[in-house]
């Protein structure tokens, strides 16, 4: 029997590909416009081919942004993914108790990215906030003005309160999602909390932690708001990311071209490296599916 496709349904996706077009797909365009000519007003514009490209390739200072981005994500998701996988576990599962864990979880992602920058401005500050003063009433002269041991720990601290609980709440999910038949087969084996761990809950979170993990490398690789308000980017350029690094460039100096061929390699970075981890940790979980079986 032959099926019958109406290829009229394509016409209900159509304002979402017009929507695409107009919000991504248009301005990426124009970024490579950009990226390819040195543009010195709105009618002076000449054609540099790649040019851009390799000076920004070869920039040490967008090298050192670079390394010290790699550095943070890398230490964010580090962080994060542990902590919020134990998080998830330690969360009551069903009662008023789950409720209001979840809304006081839930809490830190509401606070804008700006806001969060401001409160740990004036938590960390030595006279008025609550963290500087501690620390140096213990005898550590703690300033994130001068000191980027001190500037990098406090950001790092300040991410993983901010954005452990999106990892929390996704493993949370994939916790309620094992059918109670797992737990009570693990039970009548006599299995270890380990085992539990290992064999039952940790399979069954790998599709949500692919998400969280993406999601947090992505957003970690393009974090601005918070070390911008906290820090400004110092002391000197230790803290100092990539977003800010091209914001200067875009904003402050005027580079158009530089800086929309920055853009490009920013984006071709984070989606590289993107399916990077999603390439791995989609193997990691076929090969040991295929040594289970």
């Amino acid at each position: 029997m032959n099926k019958v496709y109406n290829n009229r349904a394509w016409w209900l996706i159509l304002p979402m590909l017009l929507l695409v077009a107009f919000s991504a797909i248009i301005p990426l365009m124009t970024v490579v416009n950009y990226s390819v000519q040195d543009v010195f007003d709105a009618q002076t514009r000449y054609f540099t081919g790649t040019e851009w490209f390799v000076q920004m390739l070869n920039d040490p200072v967008l090298q050192s942004a670079l390394l010290r981005q790699f550095a943070f994500s890398l230490t964010i998701l580090a962080i994060e993914v542990p902590l919020g996988i134990g998080i998830a576990l330690l969360m009551p599962k069903r009662g008023w108790r789950a409720s209001a864990v979840l809304i006081l979880v839930t809490l830190p992602l509401l606070i804008p990215w700006n806001v969060v920058g401001s409160i740990w401005q004036l938590f960390t500050r030595g006279d008025i906030g609550l963290m500087g003063w501690g620390l140096r009433e213990l005898g550590y002269g703690y300033n994130i003005t001068s000191s980027p041991l001190d500037a990098w720990v406090t950001i790092i601290i300040m991410d993983v309160w901010h954005w452990t609980p999106l990892i929390a709440l996704l493993c949370y999910s994939g916790l309620r999602a094992i059918p109670e038949a797992y737990y009570q087969a693990a039970r009548i084996d006599r299995a270890s909390r380990w085992s539990v761990f290992r064999y039952i809950q940790l399979p069954k979170l790998t599709n949500v932690l692919v998400i969280g993990i993406l999601l947090r490398f992505m957003h970690s690789f393009m974090i601005y708001a918070e070390p911008f308000v906290l820090t400004g980017g110092g002391p000197g350029s230790s803290t100092t990311f990539l977003s800010q690094s091209l914001a200067i460039m875009a904003t402050g100096q005027f580079d158009v071209g530089p800086s929309a061929a920055f853009s490009l390699i920013y984006f071709l970075i984070i989606l590289l490296v993107s399916w990077v981890f999603y390439t791995a940790i989609m193997n990691m979980q076929k090969d040991k599916q295929s040594g289970e079986a």
